[in-house]
């Protein structure tokens, strides 16, 4: 068995697009996913499954999600490993990694957008976009910046989803117990 960390976008925020997790577990269980566990209410699924293709997993969450409560979620399939990975690569100094977030894109995007995104840097949100993560630092918070995960998603023309540092660190956790 293959153990992956699924990561829903917008979904339980705000009272939109809600999703009761104990319901998830069930669906995505009974859709054919092994050891379905769930972390918090923002979307973070940790399963196992024989399949090797993240691209089908994904599709298997979303049309299940889509056959159950009727709307669209936009979804990231990730390995333990890749998670790791993201971790690891984080730019920010160890002062400032734990209040930090990493948006991941569900693709590359245009190198063209990227230029442009780099021209509108700034001290007090910097941020660093390596191996399809933008790492971000919100000095003041993330609730009070404008360029949340909406504003990154329209200047690159992507798909992303957030995570803070904790919440990754727990995903990867979970899953690394998970595959013992």
């Amino acid at each position: 068995m293959n153990t992956y960390i699924a990561l829903l976008r917008g979904i339980n925020v705000g009272g939109h697009k809600k999703i009761p997790m104990a319901a998830l577990r069930d669906l995505l269980t009974a859709a054919g996913l092994v050891n379905v566990k769930t972390y918090i209410q923002s979307g973070n699924v940790i399963f196992q499954s024989s399949s090797k293709s993240k691209v089908n997993l994904e599709t298997l969450i979303k049309t299940t999600i889509k056959n159950g409560f009727d709307f669209d979620v936009p979804v990231q399939v990730k390995q333990p490993s890749e998670i790791r990975s993201i971790i690891e690569g984080c730019p920010f100094s160890t002062d400032i990694i734990t209040s930090s977030y990493f948006m991941l894109l569900n693709q590359g995007p245009e190198k063209g957008l990227l230029y442009e995104l780099q021209q509108e840097k700034n001290d007090e949100e910097p941020f660093v976009i390596l191996n399809n993560c933008i790492y971000i630092h919100y000095e003041h918070g993330a609730g009070k910046s404008k360029r949340g995960v909406n504003w990154f998603e329209k200047k690159l023309k992507v798909d992303a989803t957030a995570r803070n540092y904790r919440t990754m660190v727990k995903l990867l956790s979970l899953s690394e117990n998970l595959q013992k």
